[in-house]
């Protein structure tokens, strides 16, 4: 345990309080992965958390979140939670007991403790659940996924993104119960959707989502011509979704700007042109094309901007003798292309004589 991360849980005892990692970075730490979010659960209060640490910070649903160095901490007080309103619970009860905070919680695997030695604390089986591979819900399965439903596409992300086994009762109430992920907002389907489609797995994790019949449900679908690439971007513009996904206008614009590419089927001079070698780059990944080739061809094209052009509309309209239209634009965009595939030199006199050769 780094010591930063328990300086802060012995910072926390100092003052006369429990205080243990939790859930993930637990569960990480067993299975040898690196994690910088660090929850901590506590019996103390959020007022006494924040007067621990001097903070001048809100705090919501009994949570105190503050970052130190490359961890992200999340100190919670330990409650137990009696009705939900969409994810969140209706209501909140402070308790004084770590058994009763930890099995709130989803599944075993992420129900371990750690105290400020490095000791595990496993309550509910977490261990042995990590070893089988298994993902298995705390308490009452269908209570548990029904209060929440976004813990079905929770269970999918975990499982694909560690490789382990779903518990046959969870799959069982995704067969029968699946139409109450409609309840989630699409935010929290995107966040769990971008999870999986961001791992190593994502292949997998798209096939999952299709043999349990989720795409219906969550609003999205996809032919098996989708190609795996790194950008989740890249992935979602193979995908067709629901308008009210909520991507931010330059992701928007970046999908957009992929799926033009993409029914161009090709990626020409003029198209490394006219957009970032990036979206270039992604859509260029779907299609076949090498990095490095892209790269090298943007690098050597002989402009990267129209105002390199040594011609411009004006000099058209005077060359050619010929007044403001839309074939002007035309004009342009064929020199443009000449020069860009290396078929005519961007030289004035040398363009000009194209353009009288072939325009006049």
């Amino acid at each position: 345990m780094n010591i930063k991360i328990q300086k802060v849980l012995a910072k926390i005892e100092a003052n006369g309080f429990e205080a243990y990692i939790v859930g993930g970075y637990v569960r990480d730490h067993v299975l040898g992965i690196e994690s910088t979010d660090i929850d901590i659960c506590t019996n103390a209060l959020p007022r006494d958390v924040i007067k621990i640490f001097n903070l001048t910070i809100n705090h919501s649903y009994g949570s105190v979140s503050f970052v130190s160095g490359k961890y992200s901490f999340d100190i919670t007080t330990y409650r137990s939670e009696q009705k939900y309103d969409r994810r969140r619970p209706g209501e909140v009860e402070y308790v004084d007991n770590l058994i009763t905070d930890i099995k709130r919680r989803d599944f075993t695997i992420n129900a371990l403790c750690m105290n400020k030695d490095g000791t595990i604390i496993d309550l509910l089986n977490g261990l042995p659940d990590i070893k089988k591979g298994i993902i298995r819900v705390i308490g009452d399965n269908d209570q548990k996924l029904t209060d929440d439903p976004l813990r079905m596409l929770r269970a999918i992300r975990f499982s694909v993104t560690l490789g382990f086994t779903i518990d046959e009762q969870i799959i069982k109430f995704i067969n029968y119960h699946k139409e109450l992920i409609k309840e989630l907002s699409y935010t929290r389907r995107q966040e769990e959707i971008n999870r999986i489609i961001s791992s190593k797995n994502a292949a997998t994790g798209l096939r999952v989502l299709k043999e349990l019949d989720l795409l219906e449900v969550l609003e999205i679908s996809y032919d098996d011509s989708l190609v795996i690439v790194p950008d989740i971007l890249g992935i979602w513009a193979q995908m067709k979704y629901h308008e009210d996904y909520p991507f931010i206008r330059s992701s928007a614009s970046t999908i957009n700007a992929i799926r033009q590419i993409l029914d161009k089927g090709t990626i020409s001079n003029l198209v490394l042109f006219n957009c970032e070698l990036y979206i270039a780059t992604v859509a260029g990944e779907i299609l076949g094309y090498d990095r490095k080739d892209l790269a090298s061809r943007y690098a050597a094209l002989p402009i990267k901007s129209s105002n390199e052009l040594k011609i411009n509309s004006q000099d058209i309209f005077s060359i050619l003798e010929i007044e403001p239209s839309p074939k002007v634009k035309l004009i342009f965009q064929d020199v443009l292309e000449q020069v860009l595939n290396g078929e005519l030199a961007n030289d004035y006199e040398e363009i000009k004589k194209y353009l009288l050769s072939k325009w006049k």
